[in-house]
């Protein structure tokens, strides 16, 4: 008869996640994961595969979790302008909110395991295109309303807020300066008008 495990995998899932986002890759051993998650290494191998697999499906989830949110901003019915410009603010207010510094799992991955992890970047470039792809949709629908000139070109607009985005998320983990963070956001606003 088989063992029924003795933890909560989905539990267990987002605790690694959280985990891997305020340590990164590299500083998280599988000793930790033991015993952050609170289950024995055998379990962990045997529900999750090894820290490699853990990692990617704690990436997965991360953007289970946030994708969801600027989708539904973004793809509101109406004026498209405003909806990507509460994104950015939205980012704004996440990386100013954040105590830990932690930044966006997404980019810190990037920035830890790139280039050179196949599987990492596939994730990576997934919900990067992702995002990039919703705000191009929002902001050709700002071109087709008349709220972006129609010399505008949404995708190319699109992948400067995604790399913007990225940055300012980045950078946050290094400042603690609010206005900083705010006043680029405000400039690259600008390319809307």
């Amino acid at each position: 008869m088989a063992r029924t495990k003795e933890f909560d995998p989905d539990a267990a899932l987002q605790a690694a996640l959280d985990l891997f986002w305020e340590r990164g890759y590299e500083a998280t051993s599988v000793s930790d994961l033991v015993e952050h998650l609170g289950v024995g290494r055998a379990s962990l191998y045997a529900t999750f595969g090894g820290k490699h697999e853990l990692y990617l499906r704690a990436l997965r989830r991360y953007r289970e979790i946030r994708r969801p949110l600027y989708m539904e901003t973004l793809s509101r019915p109406g004026p498209a302008l405003p909806a990507v410009r509460e994104l950015v603010e939205g980012y704004v207010r996440d990386s100013v909110g954040d105590a830990g510094r932690r930044g966006c799992m997404i980019g810190n991955a990037a920035a830890e395991m790139l280039p050179g992890d196949e599987r990492v970047a596939r994730c990576v470039d997934g919900d990067w295109t992702a995002l990039e792809t919703a705000l191009a949709s929002a902001l050709t629908r700002a071109r087709a309303q008349g709220e972006l000139p129609a010399d505008r070109d949404p995708r190319a607009l699109a992948g400067f807020l995604l790399v913007f985005l990225q940055g300012l998320r980045l950078t946050a983990k290094g400042t603690s300066d609010p206005v900083r963070l705010r006043d680029a956001a405000a400039q690259a606003l600008t390319i809307l008008d």
